[in-house]
């Protein structure tokens, strides 16, 4: 039976937090699919086009990092504030004095600040989960926050753009982006200002505020489980941004589909994420955080991934077969979701910075799935890849049974009645 606070685990009093990031990250989202054809179309070079994602990228990387802790030592409502409006004004002043003016280093400069503004506000969010949603509640809450930046950055982010490229260009659709960001910004503000959250660290010395920012390195270093916790996490996503890369070149190069087919099996995938971020979430709270991501999130993700690159190679240029990898894949990549909040039930007394060494792991799964790939491919071709990553979901399972995670009320109920341990292993 579901509390009436809670709706299939969505925290009824938040509710509007979670339409903001869907709307935020809709906005954030619809320059993906073109800003760098785009701007080589303006007459920049591929190189310099991906400069300006690159520098974009570190700065997301380094916001992610840090915004557990600065939304900790200011209060999440603060810096979403802050996130919102650096938003607004850097993608303004990119579009006016940078794209606008064909200015490079203005391009760089503006689009680059602006890559600080997104984690701080999405992430100061999912810190406000941590600091007022139950902890037998939050797998199922945080299900709910990956299902909504799914359909924001995932579905509208994505598709929106199709329809209005045609009618209003791109810079058209770049503009209308500030629209979508400030309905999801001006929502979060007006909604989430009365939220009760954890002030008192807002109050310490400017020395002991710089003493909990580098928390959010020495923890990493310090607690062995946070450490595992990292590398799962690193692992969740190997096949989500290395498939991206590598498999097109499977489907479209040697197996015949068109790049169309190619995109809508990926889609696919997407969309079948915004149910299994919820479905896992809740589910968490039944069967044990960790035993999820053992079972079904590391040797799930094994089997899809393999399966991924073997079914459509055995079967051929069949699109309805396609989709069962991709779906198997959205299924158990899903799975990984209580992963946010085994991080502040690990270090319980620095939750900021413990969520703050979990947005680094997600980010250096960006950067980790690629760079696997462009090592194994000249040796081992797609295949290589592919095992490469599967043997590391592997590894990540062999790490469940080492770290160990005080579990939420509902398993610890069932270990009261001599059903599963409480604490993981």
């Amino acid at each position: 039976m579901q509390s009436k606070h809670y709706w299939f685990g969505l925290p009824k009093h938040l509710l509007w937090g979670f339409v903001a990031i869907a709307i935020f990250m809709s906005g954030d989202g619809f320059e993906m699919a073109f800003l760098s054809k785009h701007i080589t179309d303006m007459g920049f070079t591929p190189a310099e086009s991906a400069m300006v994602f690159t520098l974009y990228g570190l700065a997301a990387g380094l916001a992610a990092w840090a915004s557990g802790v600065v939304a900790e030592l200011i209060t999440p409502q603060k810096a979403m504030l802050i996130g919102f409006v650096t938003w607004v004004v850097m993608h303004a002043l990119f579009m006016t004095l940078g794209l606008g003016m064909r200015n490079y280093p203005l391009m760089l400069l503006f689009y680059g600040i602006r890559g600080l503004a997104y984690p701080l506000f999405i992430y100061s969010f999912m810190l406000m989960l941590v600091q007022v949603v139950p902890r037998e509640r939050l797998a199922a809450a945080t299900g709910w926050f990956w299902a909504m930046y799914s359909i924001g950055i995932g579905v509208v982010g994505s598709y929106l753009p199709s329809l209005t490229i045609p009618a209003f260009g791109e810079t058209g659709t770049l503009w209308m982006a500030i629209a979508w960001v400030t309905g999801g910004g001006l929502i979060a503000f007006f909604n989430l200002r009365n939220v009760p959250v954890d002030r008192s660290r807002g109050n310490l010395p400017l020395k002991e505020k710089m003493t909990e920012m580098s928390r959010a390195v020495t923890i990493l270093f310090s607690n062995r489980d946070v450490f595992y916790a990292c590398l799962i996490r690193i692992i969740n996503t190997l096949s989500l941004f290395g498939f991206a890369i590598v498999m097109p070149l499977l489907f479209v190069d040697r197996l015949g589909f068109t790049i169309s087919e190619w995109l809508q099996i990926w889609a696919v995938f997407f969309f079948v994420t915004i149910f299994t971020n919820i479905f896992w979430g809740i589910m968490g709270e039944y069967i044990g955080w960790i035993r999820q991501v053992r079972w079904f999130g590391c040797l799930g993700m094994a089997i899809s991934s393999l399966t991924f690159y073997y079914l459509p190679v055995w079967v051929g240029h069949n699109f309805w077969v396609a989709l069962i990898p991709a779906v198997m894949l959205g299924t158990f990549v899903a799975a990984f979701v209580p992963m946010t909040a085994v991080f502040p039930t690990l270090e319980p007394h620095h939750r900021g910075a413990a969520i703050s060494i979990y947005n680094l792991s997600a980010g250096m799964s960006n950067f980790v799935a690629p760079a696997i790939a462009s090592l194994i491919l000249p040796f081992f071709d797609i295949v290589g890849v592919v095992w490469a990553y599967t043997g590391l979901y592997l590894f990540a399972g062999v790490l469940t049974f080492i770290i160990k995670v005080p579990q939420p009320k509902r398993v610890k109920d069932k270990a009261d009645a001599g059903k599963m341990s409480p604490v993981e292993q």
